[in-house]
């Protein structure tokens, strides 16, 4: 039969929000106990004391440290580009769209493209207007899944240790997700991770990813 201890860590595992606070030591551990006690009575199928369950929060606090510190990896603030003026949209892959894109990627002019994701089904291209343009006179229209002329990318360079670091991307993605962001799409190389957001929304991102790197090291 499952315990006071397995419970509470189930319930505290599935949130990474409420994992990090925990291990950050930001959450009242009897009000958290008050809060999650009648949903473990449940997997228990008993009556449980609020005592017991402080007492399981407090073990799995000190299991719950995050795995690497932000400022081992960033000596500091990575450089971020932002640029605008875009597209993202996703075709369909056939044998048609698969030789059309390559041509027009082979021709393109600098700066055109920023992103092309090849699925198993679908090609997904954010770049440039100009290169939306093409597109269109190549493929047929029933071949676009969906289009927003709208978009934004925000660019963060990373470095050298960032593809041999656990969680490096989830950094910057809760933040934003947190802050109820919106993003459409990324793209990564070890160098560079890439993220796509609609116009309206690229201030407010760019606002909350520079802000990661205001505050005290943690």
């Amino acid at each position: 039969m499952i315990t006071v201890p397995e419970a509470t860590k189930k319930i505290v595992e599935r949130s990474r929000y409420l994992s990090e606070a925990i291990s950050k030591n930001l959450i009242n551990h009897s009000s958290l106990a008050r809060y999650i006690q009648p949903e473990i009575e449940t997997m228990l199928i008993k009556k449980v004391s609020k005592g017991s369950i402080v007492m399981a929060l407090k073990r799995l606090e000190a299991s719950l440290k995050p795995k690497y510190s932000k400022g081992s990896i960033f000596k500091s603030p990575p450089e971020m580009m932002v640029r605008s003026g875009m597209f993202l949209t996703t075709i369909k892959r056939t044998k048609e769209t698969e030789e059309i894109v390559g041509k027009i990627f082979l021709n393109r002019v600098k700066g055109t493209f920023s992103s092309v994701t090849i699925g198993a089904t679908e090609f997904q291209i954010v770049g440039n207007l100009v290169l939306f343009e093409k597109l269109e006179k190549n493929l047929n229209k029933n071949l676009f899944v969906s289009t927003n002329q709208n978009i934004s990318q925000i660019t963060i360079y990373l470095p050298d240790l960032a593809s041999k670091t656990p969680g490096i991307y989830y950094f910057f993605l809760k933040s934003l997700a947190w802050e109820g962001i919106n993003i459409l799409g990324s793209a990564s190389t070890t160098a560079e991770f890439t993220l796509f957001f609609e116009d309206h929304d690229i201030n407010r991102a760019f606002e909350v990813l520079s802000s990661l790197f205001t505050k005290k090291v943690i």
